[in-house]
């Protein structure tokens, strides 16, 4: 955890010796550095939960725990992980030091100390600590430019009233690697939901393109079949080895009494029809990227007015949870929540869905859903 710095910066001196606490007390705030002191390991390791400290001088050498041990459950604590940690020690044997850098710390002074030379070592650190959380500031916000840009691209119910349809859609990192597009097409509407690989930055960026490929590509002109194949034609040539697209794409035609459903290596949709039917549509399809030709068998199935259809990514199928859970558990609730949006106004549908199926659990990757009503 990064912390915002302090006008005055912080000092935790963790020492067993009440004189080497003074000593450096005094060294600190004839500087302008305020300090907290703490007698044992388990002190200061509170003291740095309560305070955050901006950098920490530990001992080594203390009774009960040394400060190796104080150092490894420090780095174990989110709040204090990120704290620099200045080793102080009356050894100077190699294999001090260099256990004390991998366990993270950041420097390493040898007793008696040296005025000029803790303070140029605290000053340096801090300078360093400083600039690295300026690069994670500013990191972060590129990140979240991107992730604001990405959800400016998914299209809005609002935007087509008349494609009848309600989304849930939850990224693990501000830019995510699934989504979901809506879309005029043959005088009906396309619906897809895909999960893109990865979750970096570069994955948020395949995510625009992919978006672009599809509409490019689904029109009169083409069956939803070669809208698919011409896309994995593109996602072959530009992908990287490892990078690949799974996809559900569904295709409601223009009278809309007609659904054709495609996997390409994606789960399979659920339908709810209007009168009690429940279906899952088990559409055989290869994942798109990877290989330069692919195998795609849709289904296609009547519908009336009423019926929905319910597309998703992995990511319901894939929470962490007290219990463990199986796939066929996963998606036996996930079916069963679908069963129970019969009855309720679509747009609420995603929002039950989501309480349902998450419950406690937290999301492991990121999650779509997207509610289609006929």
């Amino acid at each position: 955890m990064v912390h915002s710095p302090r006008d005055t910066p912080l000092v935790l001196i963790i020492d067993d010796d009440p004189t080497n606490r003074v000593v450096l007390q005094r060294i600190l705030a004839s500087s302008g550095f305020a300090t907290i002191q703490a007698e044992t390991g388990s002190e200061g390791r509170s003291h740095a939960l309560t305070h955050c400290p901006d950098l920490i001088l530990l001992d080594i050498m203390m009774p009960g725990e040394s400060g190796f041990e104080t150092l490894l459950r420090l780095k174990e604590e989110p709040v204090t992980a990120a704290v620099p940690v200045i080793f102080l020690s009356a050894l100077d044997d190699l294999g001090s030091k260099v256990k004390g850098f991998e366990l993270g710390a950041v420097d390493y002074v040898t007793k008696p100390f040296e005025p000029l030379e803790i303070l140029a070592r605290v000053r340096t650190n801090l300078k360093v600590a400083r600039a690295y959380r300026s690069v994670i500031a500013e990191q972060a916000e590129k990140l979240r430019q991107i992730g604001e840009a990405q959800q400016s691209m998914l299209t809005k119910p609002e935007e087509h009233p008349e494609a009848k349809f309600a989304v849930f859609y939850e990224p693990i990192l501000e830019a995510g690697g699934d989504y979901y597009d809506v879309f005029p097409v043959s005088g009906g509407f396309g619906y897809v939901v895909a999960d893109i690989s990865g979750h970096d930055l570069k994955t948020s960026f395949i995510t625009s393109g992919v978006k672009a490929l599809i509409r490019q590509n689904a029109s009169p002109l083409f069956t939803p079949v070669e809208t698919l194949t011409t896309i994995n034609n593109v996602l072959h040539d530009v992908l990287p080895p490892g990078r690949f697209l799974t996809a559900a794409y569904a295709v409601l035609n223009g009278r809309r009494d007609h659904l054709t459903v495609l996997s390409a290596g994606h789960p399979p949709p659920i339908f709810v029809g209007n009168n009690g039917e429940v279906e899952i549509l088990r559409a055989e399809g290869d994942i798109l990227g990877p290989f330069p030709h692919i195998y795609l068998n849709p289904i296609s199935r009547p519908v009336t007015k009423g019926d929905r259809v319910f597309l998703y990514t992995d990511g319901l199928l894939d929470v962490k949870n007290n219990q463990t859970r199986g796939d066929h558990d996963d998606i036996r609730t996930l079916i069963q929540a679908c069963e129970e949006c019969r009855s309720l106004p679509l747009a609420t549908c995603p929002g039950h869905i989501q309480v349902r199926i998450l419950q406690k659990a937290r999301v492991q990757d990121d999650a779509v859903l997207l509610a289609v009503e006929i």
